[in-house]
């Protein structure tokens, strides 16, 4: 047998706090009557109040309005919207859970109840103009809505009590059809203009009840009430202040002081009407400290006056202000030539100094200025809240809007809407911030009507948690957290898109541009073009077009971001190619998403994009092929050196997921292009010194090379017939990738070593060894989509005529025999790169002896050394090219510097183990450590190493040309050598320091060298 449950868990179920209470409350004779109406009609009472944000308190203001309207005319009136499940009974029901001063109000006046009732025909309460509300207002204090100045035949305190009773009656309206709507959120904005409107009617009765209480109406004297703040943007919460500033104009003959002086007493009047003591209760403060010079201003002013002092003396934010002025009472034509003749002012004020920076200042100092115990809860200034997403809205409009009048709403949601459209703010973000600033304001908005105070800190306690969540419809035993969940993520979200977008450094760069510049007509944009440094305005203009014409969102984002960035471009040495590949990227990444709103909203990506292409051809024309790559612009830890383990792991990973040969070597090769490119970005952009980008190509190099070596097997293998490898496979490193200091136009010198496996056909090894070998040059040196890289073996024993792979016993056999000198010292450099690892332990055992020989070198092998010295400079030199102005074979160059680096290590490594290195720059400190070398020599060759290598890869990075000798000689011509110079950090123009910095750096290194070479 089921147990019959019980009254007070159905009252608990249904969302009452204290369900005892109310059943005690539900059982006053009183409500007997309403109560058996409602079960008659199959809708029971209790259940409509389980739907109300506060169950409990609207069965007790329920209860108070029945016992006020009992014997009265009114209590028909009360039964009949209590009666059935319509939405007169569901607005009173909300009324009454969601605020308990409009409860009061009602009990006090029962008769206000029939405000609530259905009124079939009617315009929805929400959807009422302005102009309604005036006249309704006007016409409630016997005002003529259509006289050029109404005034009020309902005067004296009369008046002023109509006026507020009129306005109350309105906002009950309002409230009612606010909490009952389906979506509170999308209601908002509706709800908020309509407040506004009934203010501005309110104000308007006002200013008839004054003048009809002054000598003549003072109808001498033309006065306009503009609304600032929310009241200016129609967007006012329940209980505000009104922000009003007064403009006054003589009228009919009456002197400009009279005038003035009347003006003066209406607005005094004025504010007494809706914010004094008196017979009604107060409506709201009426606040004109917006006006010029505060508290301290004259109350009212002249349009001239006005003028005069927004020209002179206004500051920043005066400006902001301004921003939502709108005529809202009185004199609105005055108030439209007001708006008007300030308009210019407020829409070129982002153009004083500092404008951006103050503005983002004032924000600064509101958050600091905050109590510390509030800062968490504040609704309204506290991070993550309303101003977060004001100001941001109000800084956009202001830094763009001098030049795009589509964007100057004075409404935030409307403002954001239209940044939105014309691509200011990426819809996402801006849908974002619309959801979230509507939660916010109806949260503000639910709080300030329970007791209609003005209030921005959200309360902890739970009860009053649980009745904010269940009028935002968050509702559940956990609603209070719920909400308090919800609202924490909110202020999140849009703290980080207040942080992302207002201080953005598009803003103050576009705020210091001038308002022709910011507009990209072609005659200032050319005449701006040639002032900055480009060498083709016409071409630029062309390229500007191209990105800016249409309607599309791409060209709206361009024309916002084209004016910054042109100066950017012009910061760099090449402004015209800059702007060219600009243009080439945009049009590669044609809809892609992210790509201009990173530009548009990061930190610095447009900054440091924009210098990459107008410093680097390389780096552009990378770009061009990788154009993902411009999202690491935005984060540092995308540039961030690779571990070689990282890369093996992400090389494994890639080529596991590919069957074909063509695939997996591509993505190898895709492997060493992506840290090329990250080596590239970080030197232009100055992110860490030479080791750095040195050991990035390095370390891209060696990964290409494993991933080549396991494809050319498997495919040697597959070409074979076989299943297994007859060999172990071995590539050594030589040379600069030997040495682990790759530049980017750098070769891979390597050796090929193999071993066949116990059992194995030699011949057939040998075959499959040779074809390894030759599989690992093609798959690398072939031209395509990746750069290629050219493996180059000739450092082999017998160099070009000798096999292109041996086995580990053959190596042994030869260097025991034959080595010479060069090969000791080609061997200096010698490391395992990729293959079996084992195999590379034991070759390295094999040429340490060589290239770290006990004793030293033989005195025949030193003269030999010198001897092949002295014929590469002789012989290798291209012709025509000045040996002071070659950085690798030339006097002092890279050349001199390794070779008596690499002698001294043979010839004092066998006894200083320090010196057994691949490392050129570390060998160089090895032996000053080790007193060989004293240290202004190792210094002096030190430095020109370092030179000569920033030399060659500026050349690479500035030009674009990675192959060829051009790389390896110092360039004449004055663009080539302004981008070289620039690239390594010396100022524009100063080109000339550089080439007599190589020059001197390299002369006194060739004297080290003639010193310790050639003794």
């Amino acid at each position: 047998m089921t147990r019959p449950v019980s009254r007070t868990t159905t009252l608990r179920r249904l969302g009452f706090a204290e369900p005892a209470t109310a059943a005690e409350r539900l059982d006053v004779e009183v409500l007997a009557p309403y109560l058996a109406a409602a079960d008659a009609q199959g809708v029971p009472l209790p259940e409509a109040l389980g739907r109300v944000a506060d169950p409990d308190h609207a069965l007790l203001t329920l209860l108070r309005l029945a016992e006020s309207a009992a014997g009265t005319e009114h209590e028909q009136q009360l039964a009949a919207i209590l009666a059935d499940d319509a939405p007169g009974r569901r607005r009173l029901l909300a009324v009454l859970g969601a605020s308990a001063a409009l409860g009061d109000a009602l009990v006090a006046r029962p008769g206000a109840v029939a405000l609530l009732a259905e009124r079939p025909g009617e315009r929805p309460v929400l959807d009422l103009a302005p102009e309604d509300e005036r006249e309704r207002a006007l016409r409630a204090v016997g005002a003529d809505p259509d006289a050029a100045v109404p005034v009020a035949t309902v005067t004296g305190e009369q008046g002023v009590a109509t006026l507020r009773r009129t306005y109350r009656r309105r906002l009950l309206e309002i409230a009612a059809a606010d909490l009952t709507s389906p979506d509170p959120l999308d209601a908002f904005p509706k709800v908020s203009a309509s407040i506004a409107d009934i203010v501005a009617g309110a104000l308007d009765a006002a200013l008839a009840v004054v003048r009809a209480d002054l000598p003549g109406g003072a109808t001498g004297v033309r006065l306009a009430v503009l609304g600032m703040g929310k009241t200016g943007g129609r967007e006012l919460n329940y209980i505000s202040d009104v922000d009003v500033i007064y403009v006054v104009e003589p009228a009919d003959g009456l002197p400009e002081p009279e005038a003035v002086r009347l003006g003066a007493r209406l607005a005094t009047a004025l504010a007494r009407a809706v914010s004094a003591v008196g017979p009604e209760p107060a409506l709201w403060p009426l606040d004109a400290n917006l006006r010029p010079e505060g508290k301290d201003g004259p109350l009212v002013r002249t349009l001239a006056s006005h003028l005069a002092y927004y020209e002179r003396w206004a500051k920043t934010w005066e400006f902001q202000a301004l921003l939502k002025a709108r005529p809202i009472a009185g004199d609105l034509a005055l108030g439209r030539d007001y708006c008007d003749a300030l308009a210019p002012m407020v829409w070129t004020a982002v153009e004083r100094e500092n404008f951006v920076e103050d503005s983002q200042a004032m924000r600064r100092r509101v958050e600091e200025n905050m109590p510390a115990a509030e800062a968490d809860r504040q609704l309204k200034l506290g991070r993550g809240g309303l101003r977060d997403v004001e100001f941001t809205v109000q800084l956009l409009q202001l830094v763009h809007g001098r030049t795009d009048e589509a964007i100057r709403s004075g409404t935030t949601l409307e403002g954001l809407a239209q940044l939105a459209g014309r691509g200011y703010v990426a819809r996402d973000d801006a849908a974002l911030l619309d959801r979230h600033y509507r939660f916010l304001r109806v949260l503000e908005h639910r709080m300030q009507l329970h007791k209609l105070r003005r209030t921005h800190v959200v309360p902890t306690a739970e009860e009053e948690l649980r009745r904010l969540g269940r009028g935002m419809g968050v509702d559940g035993v956990d609603g209070a957290a719920t909400l308090e969940q919800r609202l924490r993520q909110v202020r999140r979200e849009v703290r980080h898109l207040h942080e992302e977008i207002f201080y953005r450094p598009l803003l103050p760069a576009t705020a210091r541009l001038s308002a022709d510049d910011v507009s990209l007509a072609p005659a200032a944009a050319r005449a701006r073009l040639s002032a900055i440094g480009y060498h083709d305005p016409d071409g630029a203009i062309r390229h500007i077009a191209a990105l800016t014409e249409g309607i599309s969102r791409s060209a709206a984002i361009q024309r916002h971001l084209l004016p910054v960035m042109l100066g950017w471009f012009a910061q760099g040495p090449q402004p015209d190619y800059g702007l060219l590949a600009f243009r080439k990227l945009s049009e590669t990444m044609g809809t892609t998403h992210w790509y201009l709103k990173l530009l548009r909203d990061s930190g610095g990506a447009a900054r440091r994009l924009a210098r990459l292409l107008s410093t680097s051809r390389y780096v552009a024309d990378a770009l061009a092929r990788l154009p993902e790559a411009v999202a690491w612009l935005d984060d540092d830890e995308e540039l961030a050196p690779r571990t070689i383990e990282a890369l093996a792991a992400e090389l494994a990973a890639l080529q596991d997921r590919r069957t074909d040969p063509v695939g997996r070597v591509m993505a190898a090769r895709y492997l060493r292009r992506r840290g090329l490119l990250r080596a590239a970005i970080g030197d232009v952009l100055g992110l860490g010194d030479h080791t750095r980008s040195v050991r990035m190509i390095t370390n891209a190099a060696d990964i290409a090379v494993r991933g080549a070596l396991r494809v050319a097997v498997d495919q040697a293998l597959a070409d074979a017939g076989l299943d297994e490898a007859p060999s172990r496979y071995l590539v050594v490193a030589m040379g600069r990738l030997g040495g682990r200091e790759m530049g980017y136009a750098s070769d891979a010198d390597v050796l090929f070593v193999h071993e066949p496996l116990p059992g194995a056909d030699p011949e057939l090894a040998s075959r499959t060894a040779v074809a390894v070998a030759t599989g690992v040059r093609q798959l690398l040196g072939q031209t395509g989509a990746e750069p290629p890289l050219d493996v180059d073996a000739d450092l082999r024993p017998e160099g070009r005529n000798g096999p292109l792979t041996r086995t580990l016993a053959a190596y042994a056999e030869y260097y025991e025999r034959w080595v010479e000198p060069w090969e000791r010292q080609a061997l200096l450099r010698a490391r395992p790169v990729a293959g079996d690892p084992d195999l590379g332990r034991r070759f390295e055992a094999l040429v340490d002896p060589l290239r770290y020989p006990r004793g030293g070198l033989a005195e025949a092998e030193v003269r030999e050394l010198r001897r092949i010295k002295a014929r590469v400079e002789s012989e290798r030199m291209p012709r025509g090219v000045p040996p002071n102005r070659h950085l690798k074979l030339g006097r002092g160059g890279l050349s001199d510097v390794e070779w008596t680096v690499q002698l001294l290590q043979l010839r004092h490594a066998g006894e200083v183990p320090e010196l057994r290195t691949t490392s050129t720059l570390d060998a160089l400190g090895a032996l000053h450590e080790a007193g060989i070398v004293p240290a202004e020599a190792a210094g002096r060759l030190h430095d020109a190493w370092l030179l000569a290598s920033r030399l060659r890869d500026a050349i690479v990075l500035g030009t674009g040309r990675a192959t060829g000798q051009r790389a390896d000689v110092l360039p004449h011509e004055p663009p080539e050598l302004e981008v070289v110079a620039r690239l390594l950090g010396f100022e524009p123009g100063r080109r000339l320091d550089l080439e007599e910095h190589w020059l001197r750096t390299s002369r006194r290194a060739r004297a080290v060298v003639e010193e310790l070479f050639y003794d």
